[in-house]
């Protein structure tokens, strides 16, 4: 969904009244997944011009309490947001940039929803995080160790 309308439809349906920052913020992070507060807050001021960093919180939050967004906080990084909900998706996080990248439901031996122990909890989600280093980081990392003396070892 990409349109103006079809986003202040999902607000509506979401029983939030209308504004243009709530479309503002949800265009934005529909459009740039994972993104933390500050690129979003950027993002709608280059849309609105000006808007309170308090509004673009408190908007963050009436969405995501609406189930309109995702927060997911992997460890060492700040709150970021995304509009994939209502499935019970992980992600990949590069050790050495931070991009994130979205992963369906993990598979094989080890049970994604069914934990060991559930304490007498009502699982409703897994939240799984995959961690390693992307491709633009591996491609760098291999040019950079490539083009110095003696196979990258720079220690003398």
């Amino acid at each position: 969904m990409s349109t103006t309308t079809g986003y202040e439809r999902q607000v509506r349906e979401a029983g939030l009244r209308v504004t243009r920052p709530r479309v503002a913020v949800l265009a934005a992070v529909h459009d740039h997944p994972h993104l933390d507060t500050e690129e979003i807050i950027g993002l709608v001021r280059a849309d609105l011009g000006a808007v309170s960093h308090q509004a673009v919180y408190d908007v963050l939050r009436a969405l995501t309490t609406a189930g309109l967004l995702r927060r997911i906080e992997p460890e060492g990084s700040s709150a970021r947001y995304e509009t994939r909900v209502g499935d019970n998706h992980h992600h990949v996080v590069c050790r050495s940039c931070g991009v994130i990248a979205d992963v369906d439901c993990a598979v094989g031996a080890a049970p994604c929803l069914t934990p060991s122990e559930d304490h007498g909890f009502v699982i409703d989600e897994a939240e799984v995080v995959f961690w390693g280093i992307c491709p633009d980081c591996r491609s760098t990392a291999h040019a950079t160790t490539t083009s110095q003396p003696f196979g990258g070892n720079s220690r003398v």
